[in-house]
């Protein structure tokens, strides 16, 4: 199914802009200059994950070794990817679904499957939002309420840390302090999972930060059930949507405004705590627990899944945002970059591998801020930094706590904290809301691309996400965080996403075609390798880690608590429902038109339409399917449309 047909999208009101731009309807905007691109795409991949995730790897996988595998796969499998997707949203000027409907018609179930699971992150993500707004709240109140143990939630074994000095069972070194390594078998885009699958007994309860997260913050009944609404935690989660919805409720003309605030705040707020980290006592030790290399872990299989992992996450892989981003690009926007002779990638000033370096160099300075503060924590406690190495919730909520809590004008340094944690998670939540937005927008632009109606789509979808959000801060709603987390987001739907990509682009479309495409676009061809990584290398490394993932999935436990049968259950749905509608969408194609199931849109610039698609040792593997309708002339009409309107 092609839109030359007289049944294809440009008949059902999902073609080009020129299709939609009806009476009354509005063009689809562009960026109004690369910065604001360039601030968006920083605040999609750079998240919780840097603080929350990174560093822990880091200290789990032999220090300063693991960035071996982690640049490894970045350039093998992150920068290649990273890189189709952004280029594929500039080159057809479409979202998440339509820029693959366009690309080739049979795998447009493949964008509604990368839509479903910005859906799910967009359910979930939020919930971390409210509680760094529910604690931002209490960091106003003196002394701050995680510290005593004078609380209606504090248990009679609550320690404070003064009268700790007077239990010293508490700092014996086989003291159990493993309540802080929160780490679970998934992880989030942005992104990690962030509850604990380990028990916390009486003793670890001790603890007043522990206390006030169990006990005020998550009130968690006895049996899991979902029982009441937590109206305090609701009221944040209302406005944190609110916030959101104020960001992007004018499309890229708000949300390409609000990241220059939004992406570069928190790296203020960071530079603050590194500089107060590292003067600490004990920061030096926390730093060699770090960044101190341990060469014999490179033969260890699982710090490479961790490496691989950790990159489709953090570099929000899979999910169609970036495709999204990508589409208010000019044409002509170079968003690749120079690559030298020599065959190695330069992070020179321009887009995709100056974002790659930003992500990166972020997650490292992130890992600094953190074991600083976990060797001044260590030194306070009398325990090695190994037993206080936390990640994901147990760092922001638990650990931080802590060493603010011991810091001179705690309150400050709370707000500091909670402020940049908000704003990491707050630029990556409502640009997948625009992300979403923008897919849904494409693919009915005739109804939606009208005066008010981005507004009233926006807000309706911020309705929706509030109200499925409910259950996630009921009694019992950390289960359901959890099960959506594990499974909605699972590496496992998300590798296999970015593998079929891959061989779409590569195989179907024509890796060849698409790299005279981006030719066209930027003005160079880009460095070679990308197309056999397209080709071999980065499906190759998907497959692996998708099978590897598929074997590892076990039973889930939240705190001590282990969901039933229904639990794995639930979860075997949220994966498989994103997954089920590619095949599906394969016999809609088949349906309409099957002659047409992997032709291109004629809407598409095509600069060398009779070349062959894909070549290997000079030899034709896919020949060239003809000319489109459209010629390289008519296309130009399209570039002109596309300029700035500088709103």
């Amino acid at each position: 199914m092609t839109e030359e047909t007289a049944t294809g999208p440009t008949d059902r009101g999902v073609g080009p802009d020129k299709g939609a731009r009806e009476k009354g309807s509005l063009p689809r905007g562009k960026w109004a200059n690369n910065k604001e691109f360039l601030l968006s795409m920083t605040g999609v991949i750079v998240g919780f994950g840097s603080l929350c995730h990174f560093p822990f790897l880091c200290f789990k996988n032999g220090g300063a070794v693991f960035l071996i595998p982690y640049f490894v796969i970045l350039m093998f499998f992150g920068l290649p990817l990273f890189f189709l997707e952004t280029a594929l949203g500039q080159y057809t000027s479409e979202g998440g679904v339509t820029a693959w409907r366009k690309i080739c018609p049979m795998f447009e179930g493949l964008g509604i499957a990368t839509q479903m699971i910005v859906f799910y992150l967009n359910t979930y993500h939020v919930v971390w939002l409210a509680y760094a707004i529910f604690y931002l709240v209490n960091c106003f109140k003196s002394p701050l309420p995680w510290t005593s143990c004078d609380n209606w939630w504090n248990t009679d074994s609550c320690h404070s840390h003064v009268s700790a000095f007077a239990n010293p069972h508490m700092f014996r070194p086989d003291f159990n302090w493993s309540f802080l390594n929160n780490i679970t078998s998934s992880e989030f885009f942005e992104n990690d999972s962030f509850f604990s699958s380990n028990e916390t007994d009486q003793d670890q309860m001790a603890v007043p930060e522990v206390e006030f997260w169990m006990n005020r913050v998550l009130r968690m009944s006895g049996d899991m059930s979902l029982g009441t609404v937590h109206w305090d935690l609701a009221l944040c989660l209302l406005l944190a949507w609110l916030i959101c919805y104020f960001c992007v409720w004018k499309g890229i003309r708000s949300s390409g405004k609000v990241v220059y605030f939004t992406a570069t705040f928190p790296y203020l707020l960071l530079l603050l705590l590194f500089f107060r980290g590292v003067t600490l006592p004990g920061a030096a030790t926390g730093l060699g627990y770090y960044l101190t290399p341990d060469f014999s872990r490179l033969a260890d299989p699982f710090m490479w899944l961790d490496a691989m992992t950790n990159v489709i996450y953090s570099y929000a892989l899979s999910h169609g945002v970036l495709t999204a981003l990508g589409s208010y690009n000019r044409y002509n926007n170079d968003c690749y970059s120079a690559v030298s002779r020599c065959g190695l990638v330069l992070f020179s000033r321009r887009d995709c591998l100056v974002l790659c370096g930003l992500n990166s160099a972020t997650c490292i300075f992130s890992g600094v801020v953190v074991y600083s503060v976990l060797g001044f924590l260590a030194e306070q406690q009398g325990m090695a930094v190994g037993d206080v190495a936390a990640a994901g919730s147990s760092l922001a909520f638990i650990a931080f706590p802590v060493v603010l809590s011991l810091l001179p004008a705690p309150s400050f340094w709370a707000v500091v904290f909670f402020l940049m944690f908000f704003f990491l998670g707050l630029d990556s939540q409502f640009l997948c809301v625009e992300g979403l937005a923008t897919a849904i927008t494409d693919m009915f632009p005739r109804h939606l691309r009208r005066p008010g109606a981005r507004e009233i789509l926006v807000l309706v979808m911020v309705v929706v996400f509030f109200l499925l959000g409910l259950p996630l801060v009921t009694e019992g709603g950390i289960v359901i965080f959890y099960l959506v987390d594990n499974y909605g987001a699972s590496p496992i739907g998300l590798l296999f996403i970015a593998c079929l990509e891959c061989v779409i682009i590569a195989w179907v479309y024509g890796a060849d075609r698409f790299y005279d495409n981006i030719e066209d676009m930027i003005g160079y061809p880009p460095f070679p390798v990308l197309k056999y990584c397209w080709l071999f290398i980065t499906p190759l490394l998907c497959g692996v880690t998708f099978l590897y993932n598929l074997s590892a999935i076990h039973s889930i436990n939240v705190y001590g608590y282990q969901p039933g049968s229904w639990g794995p259950k639930f979860g075997a749905v949220l994966i498989a429902v994103p997954l089920m509608c590619i095949p599906l969408f394969v016999l809609v194609s088949l349906w309409r038109n099957a002659q047409n199931m992997t032709t291109p849109s004629s809407d598409l610039r095509q600069a060398r339409p009779h070349k062959p698609l894909l070549t290997l040792c000079k030899y034709v593997i896919v020949k060239s399917q003809g000319p489109p309708a459209r010629t390289v002339d008519d296309s130009n009409e399209k570039m002109r449309m596309e300029e700035p309107s500088g709103v």
